[in-house]
């Protein structure tokens, strides 16, 4: 009888006449993966929760007990003398939410989020004045402005807009 969770499952798969190919399409599981699987030899595997993950699938499409599978690449692991991930104690709270108490007191975060409004409210109205002043200084078109603009056309011998077709009709 197979002694390893590996050879187990070479052996469910060879009984069930399932080659190594299909169970890799199947599982989309790469062919050295699975044959690492049936050779015990976990190292080539990417580890953490992927190497479970591919006992289970592996396990799952021979038709092997999922629960099994995995309790005995857990105890093929303890024995080799390799840590294996259910042993590693896991933090069932998130990073970002914590129990400690906040280090910044709540009027203290209003406050700076009072302050940082009233300086855009500021830098914006600073802006629309400034931009205010900027067009309000822009110069008008003048008579020196137009007196140019005639002079020119008559220095060039353009005409102004609309003159010709008045002058040539």
């Amino acid at each position: 009888m197979a002694t390893t969770i590996g050879e187990q499952l070479r052996l469910s798969r060879e009984q069930q006449g399932i080659a190594l190919r299909e169970i890799s399409n199947q599982t989309r599981i790469s062919m050295r993966y699975l044959e690492a699987i049936e050779g015990n030899d976990y190292k080539r595997l990417p580890g953490g929760i992927f190497n479970r993950s591919f006992v289970k699938a592996y396990a799952r499409c021979v038709g092997f007990d999922e629960t099994q599978a995995v309790e005995g690449y857990a105890q093929y692991l303890r024995e080799q003398g390799h840590p294996v991930d259910d042993d590693v104690p896991m933090s069932h709270y998130s990073k970002v939410y914590t129990e400690n108490q906040a280090t910044r007191s709540p009027a203290l975060t209003v406050v700076l989020a009072i302050l940082m409004l009233a300086a855009l409210t500021v830098a914006a109205v600073a802006l629309t004045q400034w931009y205010k002043r900027r067009q309000a200084a822009a110069p008008a078109p003048t008579q020196a402005t137009a007196e140019f603009k005639q002079d020119r056309n008559e220095r060039c011998g353009c005409l102004p807009r609309g003159e010709y077709e008045r002058k040539f009709a």
